[in-house]
């Protein structure tokens, strides 16, 4: 089957015209916030301390958690070492990180009980990101602390639905990597994917597919009725 366009993506007020949802999964960075310069920032100057090529050029993997990138880079017995040192390298380094447009309007508009944050940050990184961002987040946050496993893996996103309460069959992912979009699917859930940190057309080539694209938050509406969570175009 040949790989799907963007065209093939429908906006999600076309996806999930018939359907409504238990409760709506974000993810942070990229989604919410827009932490891509620190983020960046911060890799490159791990990236040149651990003697990687074209360290000033780095390209880190968005969406799938620090030591699983860090695995693949370094051999084993320097890999939590070099963990230890990016988290603490980021940690030190918020500045520029922002809530992205729609993010707040999107959060207000489901109670509770319908909505948590899921992130491959440790939850010290999350917390910093949204102190600095002004973030105000969800009772419910899973962050890469809480899972054995985390994206592409499912486990994030069934956590996420198991602390709401509801079947993660019923719930809406929102994301914006690829990696995001394979840990949603393989937890059964919908996947709404946003652009910003990927393209459209690396977004709609992923694989598994999401279900929809949008151009960020402030394309999407959420409305809460008594048979649960539509979504709808801005």
């Amino acid at each position: 089957m040949p790989d799907p366009s963007p065209a093939a993506l429908p906006s999600p007020g076309v996806a999930f015209a018939d359907r409504t949802f238990d409760a709506v999964l974000f993810d942070m960075d990229g989604t919410l916030i827009d932490s891509v310069p620190a983020v960046e920032r911060s890799w490159r100057r791990w990236a040149a301390e651990h003697g990687l090529p074209d360290a000033d050029e780095f390209q880190v993997q968005h969406g799938t958690p620090a030591r699983t990138l860090i695995a693949a880079l370094l051999p084993e017995d320097r890999v939590e070492a070099a963990y230890d040192r990016i988290h603490a390298l980021e940690l030190d380094d918020n500045e520029g990180v922002t809530i992205l447009p729609g993010t707040r309007d999107a959060l207000a508009a489901l109670p509770p009980e319908r909505s948590a944050i899921v992130t491959s940050c440790t939850r010290p990184l999350a917390a910093a990101r949204m102190a600095a961002s002004g973030l105000v987040a969800p009772s419910v946050v899973v962050t890469a602390d809480d899972v054995a496993h985390g994206k592409p893996d499912p486990d994030p996103f069934l956590l996420g639905a198991r602390r709401l309460g509801v079947d993660p069959r019923r719930c809406l992912v929102v994301e914006d990597a690829p990696a995001g979009v394979a840990s949603g699917r393989a937890a059964g859930c919908a996947v709404l994917v946003v652009t910003g940190t990927h393209s459209a057309d690396e977004l709609a080539s992923a694989s598994p597919a999401p279900d929809a694209l949008a151009a960020g938050l402030a394309a999407v509406r959420f409305v809460v009725g008594p048979d649960g969570v539509r979504v709808t175009d801005a």
